[in-house]
């Protein structure tokens, strides 16, 4: 008797071919992320970010100079091979620092957005569930936004200084109120749910409501909010930098470098024109990748991708 023979008749076709199920199996996992790479705008924003990080990560090793290192006999050198990016009024390599300022702007960007997001998803999830807390908490993030986002991180970082970590926390509580918001919307939606009412009559506690219910099912729109916050946060931070109370010298940010070249904008225009052209490429990167995530984790959209 063969093998095919042996089969009985009324096993599941699933059953009688398990290698044709295995060959089509991974194409039925991870539907999410086959969706997201077919999206354009979500390929192409994590394309420039990949390479920004890239860039940040083994661009410094590449040069192999130090960024803060003074050459005068290099002051105020055009873009030319061996200085592709110039020379400040320093001598220092303009593509050096730009590289190196990646690192730090980025890590700014990063860390306000992780700040934001933790703070913000624990107030808003606690505004939503809790009726109690929800006017005490909400008004609280209705004055913050009362005052515009940059306004208010210029007031915590000149108050604490200017220092790297002031730059954190100040668009970190600048940010919150807009993550805040966002997840007690969620919140608000989700608690009503039928699988929600389930396991509070079956005796859920609180904590668990949260973690296992609520929490998971707001991290889709918080995802997206936290890639435009981290746009926001580079592009803040350049602004601060710009005003003489972002991250000091002499350790470069894309902010700081633009700040030093200000007053020899119209000799050395390339001082300020890269950094200036890698936060614009950081920002239109991450606003495209929270695009794309939008598109797709958003089921009331349809968007052609």
């Amino acid at each position: 008797m063969t093998e095919a023979a042996s089969i009985p008749v009324g096993l599941p076709n699933a059953l009688a071919r398990p290698a044709v199920q295995q060959l089509l199996a991974p194409r039925r996992r991870f539907p999410l992320v086959r969706k997201l790479f077919k999206h354009r705008s979500f390929v192409i924003g994590l394309t420039i970010v990949a390479l920004l990080v890239l860039a940040a990560i083994i661009g410094p090793w590449l040069t192999g100079l130090d960024p803060t290192a003074m050459r005068m006999r290099n002051r105020f050198k055009p873009p030319m091979p061996g200085l592709w990016f110039g020379a400040d009024q320093f001598g220092r390599d303009v593509l050096t620092r730009v590289l190196y300022g990646a690192r730090l702007s980025l890590f700014i960007g990063l860390s306000v957005a992780l700040m934001s997001g933790a703070i913000g998803a624990l107030i808003g999830i606690c505004a939503g569930y809790f009726r109690r807390l929800d006017s005490l908490l909400m008004r609280f993030m209705d004055a913050l936004l009362a005052f515009p986002a940059i306004l208010l991180a210029i007031g915590i970082s000149a108050a604490l200084g200017p220092q790297t970590t002031s730059v954190i926390i100040a668009l970190g509580v600048a940010y919150v109120p807009r993550t805040a918001r966002i997840t007690r919307a969620s919140t608000l939606v989700i608690r009503e749910m039928e699988y929600v009412e389930a396991a509070r009559l079956s005796g859920a506690g609180h904590v668990r409501m949260i973690l296992r219910h609520i929490l998971p099912n707001c991290m889709g729109p918080l995802v997206v909010q936290l890639t435009f916050v981290f746009a926001y946060a580079i592009l803040a931070e350049a602004a601060l930098s710009f005003l003489g109370i972002g991250p000091p010298p002499p350790a470069p940010s894309w902010g700081n470098i633009i700040a030093e070249g200000r007053d020899y904008s119209i000799e050395a225009w390339w001082i300020m024109l890269f950094p200036g052209l890698a936060i614009s490429l950081a920002a239109l990167g991450m606003n495209l990748l929270g695009d794309g995530l939008r598109d797709v984790l958003d089921p009331r959209l349809k968007v052609e991708t």
